[in-house]
């Protein structure tokens, strides 16, 4: 039986791709790396903008990054509902940047780098990110970021309630509403700024955060 394919997108500054790659392929993905030049995206069921500092967040968090290739391309590719997308912290913070999700990534409120394990709620269990979770659980997921405090405009507030997936059990960098994690509308991208793929086996953990790679992968999976 075929395995889906699964790309993870590498920017100059990326440092969670290969450890994202391992997860991946750990449950069932043929998963590979897909440099930021690559413009065709259509061969994958399932796409990962990992975690890191692309081009050193030198103007803002996903400032520049949000201008490659891929990343343009990407927009097409949740457009045209080709497959899943899930931004992991700088992804997350570059799918704001580019409008693919609500909101945006700001400096945390103490204007502290923060790096730690995290109680996160799973607010949602209805998107192909987090079935294998029941509605209202808890999973330990480390976070590491200077820019994760989500915001969203007063008057955008009722517009993203509807789209919080994942939130703090305790706020550690004052997002708005204790939101870890949104979806589109669409349903088939999620942006989150806690770290699954670093408590997705019990060598670095209890391996609970694997739940999110197993969700997309039984929605894409071959079916005999």
């Amino acid at each position: 039986m075929k395995k889906p394919k699964a790309g993870v997108i590498v920017l100059p500054g990326t440092n969670c791709d290969m450890d994202t790659i391992h997860v991946l392929n750990l449950v069932g993905f043929d998963a590979e790396p897909i440099w930021h030049e690559e413009k065709e995206l259509s061969k994958y069921s399932f796409i990962v903008i990992p975690g890191g500092f692309s081009y050193g967040d030198y103007l803002r968090p996903g400032g520049i990054a949000h201008l490659s290739p891929a990343i343009l391309a990407l927009k097409d590719y949740v457009e045209k509902e080709q497959g899943f997308v899930m931004g992991i912290c700088n992804g997350f913070q570059i799918l704001t940047e580019l409008g693919i999700l609500r909101g945006a990534l700001l400096r945390n409120i103490n204007l502290r780098f923060l790096c730690m394990d995290q109680r996160i709620e799973v607010v949602r269990n209805d998107t192909p990110f987090t079935s294998e979770f029941k509605k209202g659980e808890e999973v330990t997921i480390p976070i590491a970021h200077f820019d994760g405090r989500y915001y969203v405009p007063d008057n955008e507030v009722s517009l993203v309630k509807p789209l919080v997936t994942l939130k703090y059990v305790e706020n550690p960098n004052g997002s708005l509403m204790n939101i870890a994690g949104v979806v589109n509308e669409k349903n088939n991208v999620l942006g989150l700024m806690p770290h699954p793929e670093r408590n997705s086996e019990k060598i670095i953990g209890d391996g609970s955060a694997i739940k999110f790679f197993v969700s997309v992968y039984n929605e894409v999976k071959p079916h005999a």
